[in-house]
């Protein structure tokens, strides 16, 4: 066994194993958290950065069978180029995030438990072989999920992670029975071996009545219109430190794990084959692209507004995924894999600075924000430049994942998607003209009512005395400093398309050949 070998099950059982020490040592000692989240997060972004180097420059996937037990009835692990993107992008957010905690909170030695399940849990989603295990990774991340949004402040907190307990159970059990059906026509659960199987099985009624049921508990997990509900109450109401994590990574992993079940599991080939499989993804996609972005448009707070512009974007994939299958477009797979990395940074990005905001201003709504730029500039264009980015204004990535999916809409004769992708970007950039107005062009006005940041009740230790009497004092150079770096980065992956296309090539040629 090659040390490479090691890093796949590495990668999912040190955060898991990890996740117990910081209320284990919490016995002993108040604050150990930070420390052990920070070693076991550099480690993980370590290995990923190790681990992609491989994939990338050998061309070839790199897979992992635990124990040594054949795949029939083993589980698997898998990296290859799909999946490597998104495994680079939860250590870096989740790096990025835990940064911020440092003086931004929370801070609480059970935060840090959950926030290492949730990052085990995503990484679990991105490697497995098999989908069995995929439910369970789906679970360890819901679980996670759930209690980090109930460790906000208030009842509302307890209310929303509620809402997403029961939605998320909902889903999950959809998927799962969508599993039973297809394992009872084919008798395997690995994914490779689904591949071959599943065109084979001889009940393909259950094959089909499986996908069906797929596809309705991930439109719930990826939080697709009218299922979406769990979304803005759940980004709104979890902590200000919470938020970037779970918005950036939470919905991607499922939305990339949809998007793995179709390309690897059930095959281009045989959806399309399929009656209206191809039009029922294409449209769940594009009516939420369209509802995300009307309900982000008629929204007052700022939370609230980029999480409808979740349910948005991740439309946006979805449809992307539609016209693969309908069109087997290399281009549109392209497209949705670069929208799933950069939606991620843009959406960590802009919560990182939305929590800034409202731990140094007191501002959580859009009015609040007039006069943002004069007395927050580097937060205020760092926010700018995401969104604008967001609304797919070159060179940010947000403009290249769509150039990609519109692209691939054109190729296929998709032309309604095409029209879909233009309408929702002017939609975008009526919510995101309405902040980048209120910070540049509105002058400043006295916040009379701050709100609370919510890191306190989080904490789980003793109010900051100086945050209270000086709101300036709660922001460090550092979490501004990431703020930053998420803004530069969107603007650097938009030079990176054509790098992202040369990656998913050897994956790309796999799937459509």
């Amino acid at each position: 066994m090659s040390s490479v070998d090691l890093l796949l099950p590495l990668l999912i059982v040190a955060p898991i194993l990890a996740a117990t020490l910081p209320i284990a040592l919490g016995l002993w000692f108040e604050r150990t958290g930070w420390s052990v989240a920070g070693l076991t997060t550099l480690g993980l972004f370590g290995a990923a950065v190790s681990l992609a180097s491989v994939v990338y420059s050998g061309g070839e996937e790199v897979s992992h069978k635990l124990g040594g037990y054949p795949r029939t009835y083993g589980i698997e692990l898998v990296a290859d180029e799909f999946s490597m993107l998104i495994v680079l992008l939860v250590t870096a957010v989740a790096t990025g995030v835990l940064a911020y905690t440092r003086r931004g909170g929370p801070r609480g030695n059970t935060f840090y438990t959950a926030y290492l399940l949730l990052v085990g849990g995503l990484l679990g989603i991105s490697l497995t072989g098999d989908v069995f295990n995929l439910f369970v990774f789906l679970e360890i991340t819901s679980l996670a999920t759930y209690a980090l949004v109930a460790s906000g402040d208030g009842p509302e907190s307890a209310v929303a992670a509620l809402k997403y307990l029961i939605l998320g159970t909902i889903a999950a059990s959809m998927y799962l029975i969508g599993v039973a059906f297809v394992f009872m026509a084919t008798g395997t659960l690995n994914m490779l071996e689904l591949a071959d199987a599943i065109p084979a099985a001889e009940s393909q009624t259950l094959i089909r009545t499986g996908f069906a049921f797929i596809v309705v508990g991930f439109a719930v997990k990826v939080a697709q219109w009218p299922l979406h509900t769990w979304q803005p109450s759940a980004y709104q109401q979890a902590p200000d430190g919470v938020t970037p994590l779970i918005a950036a990574l939470v919905s991607t992993a499922s939305a990339y794990a949809f998007g793995r079940l179709i390309v690897t599991v059930f095959e281009v080939e045989y959806l399309a084959g399929v009656s209206n499989a191809a039009a029922i993804v294409l449209t769940v996609g594009c009516v939420s692209v369209l509802a995300g972005t009307v309900l982000a448009v008629i929204q007052t707070e700022v939370k609230r507004m980029l999480a409808y512009s979740s349910v948005s974007q991740f439309g946006l994939v979805i449809a992307a995924y539609g016209v693969v299958v309908a069109g087997s477009s290399e281009t549109a797979l392209i497209g949705a894999a670069i929208h799933l990395v950069g939606h991620g940074l843009l959406k960590a990005g802009l919560f990182l600075g939305a929590a800034l905001v409202a731990a140094s201003y007191g501002a959580r709504t859009v009015d609040e924000y007039a006069g943002l730029a004069k007395a927050r500039p580097i937060v205020a264009g760092s926010m700018a430049v995401l969104l604008l980015s967001l609304v797919g204004v070159p060179p940010g990535v947000g403009f290249v994942g769509k150039w990609y999916i519109a692209l691939g809409a054109v190729e296929s004769q998709l032309w309604p998607v095409a029209a879909v992708i233009f309408l929702s970007t002017m939609l975008t950039l009526a919510y995101a003209a309405r902040l980048l107005e209120k910070m540049y062009f509105t002058p400043p006005a006295a916040v009379e009512s701050p709100h609370a940041s919510g890191s306190v009740a989080t904490d789980g230790g003793e109010v900051d005395a100086a945050a209270e009497t000086d709101r300036a004092d709660a922001v460090s150079i550092g979490m501004i400093a990431v703020v930053v770096v998420a803004a530069l980065g969107a603007v650097a992956l938009g030079f990176s398309g054509g790098a992202f296309a040369d990656l998913l090539e050897p994956f790309l040629t796999e799937v459509f050949n």
